[in-house]
């Protein structure tokens, strides 16, 4: 045979300049503005919690690494952005013990055990989220003063769900109780925009999510057609905040097109059932780990089948 005739080369793999550091160093700027917003509506306790969640995280992961002989990785930033969405996702005067306690249970119990960065089946954050919720209920719904009112008050989705009408446009700009980091919807939007325009996100599960939940709460919200109620869903509570940057992480969400608007339209009608059907005020966090747990499904039903494979032979 003649080798001249077969040309030798590497596999035509697409090749991207992004690395994992680029990336989480992406996704921690578009997180700023509501980081900052944050510390400006709640004051020096929630950059308290900001500089506690971030440390712990760093720390657990390099300590884990280091003891298990493994390569110490934390200089790419996940254990950075895993600790700010944590921080993000706690109540402004949530005690530093809490922080620290859900930070070492993000890294080790729900990244590490499971074999490190892209081997997790849920979001590090969002999983030490929920643990907290379960296990330490009443710092977790202490939702206290800001810098707007100095006096303890209910969530947003609380009082929706009491039947009281909000303002709207308080909850778009962050005047508002909750979290640290969900209760400025315009800085959230900023930054998911940071994150569609350089490519870091597609659109598709913020927007099917936002949409599909939009949908079910006209549908079942009881308030009928009710653009009040309808933006005040959509901008209380963590709608903004797990839609552009939980539902979106790479290693628990589909990677197909058609995945991802299943994976959407899955987050939306949970987050849905749990806001309005359930005991609690929100769903952000629940729906999203329950969906993060399908995501193998789903890739099985919508991988494209393999060039060559699945059709019949021609006689």
């Amino acid at each position: 045979m003649n080798q001249e005739l077969y040309h030798v080369s590497a596999n035509p793999h697409v090749r991207d300049k992004a690395t994992t550091h680029s990336i989480m160093l992406d996704v921690i700027i578009a997180l700023l503005p509501a980081t900052a917003f944050g510390v400006y509506n709640f004051g020096i306790s929630a950059l308290l919690n900001i500089v506690v969640c971030i440390a712990t995280c760093v720390i657990a992961e390099y300590a884990w690494q280091y003891f298990m002989h493994k390569k110490v990785t934390v200089s790419d930033l996940s254990a950075v952005l895993t600790g700010l969405l944590l921080a993000l996702n706690l109540p402004p005067q949530a005690p530093v013990w809490l922080a620290v306690i859900g930070g070492v249970f993000a890294i080790i119990v729900v990244k590490q055990l499971f074999g490190g960065l892209g081997q997790n089946f849920m979001n590090p954050a969002l999983g030490a989220r929920c643990f907290l919720l379960l296990s330490f209920a009443v710092p977790m719904t202490n939702f206290t003063y800001s810098n707007f009112d100095a006096a303890t008050q209910a969530t947003p989705l609380a009082m929706l769900k009491a039947g009281e009408t909000l303002n709207w446009v308080d909850l778009f700009i962050g005047k508002t109780a909750g979290t640290i980091g969900e209760t400025s919807v315009v800085c959230l939007i900023i930054g998911g925009l940071y994150l569609i325009f350089k490519k870091i996100i597609s659109p598709i599960i913020p927007c099917v999510y936002i949409g599909t939940f939009a949908i079910f709460a006209l549908l079942f919200g009881g308030h009928g057609f009710d653009i009040n109620y309808l933006l005040s869903e959509l901008f209380a509570g963590g709608l903004m905040l797990g839609a552009f940057f939980m539902a979106t992480d790479y290693v628990t969400s589909p990677i197909t097109s058609k995945g991802k608007v299943i994976f959407g339209i899955i987050l939306g009608v949970l987050t849905g059932v749990f806001r309005i059907f359930g005991p609690g005020a929100e769903g952000v966090s629940y729906a999203i780990i329950f969906s993060n747990l399908l995501v193998p499904l789903i890739e099985k039903w919508t991988v494209p089948t393999a060039f060559g494979k699945g059709g019949k032979k021609n006689e």
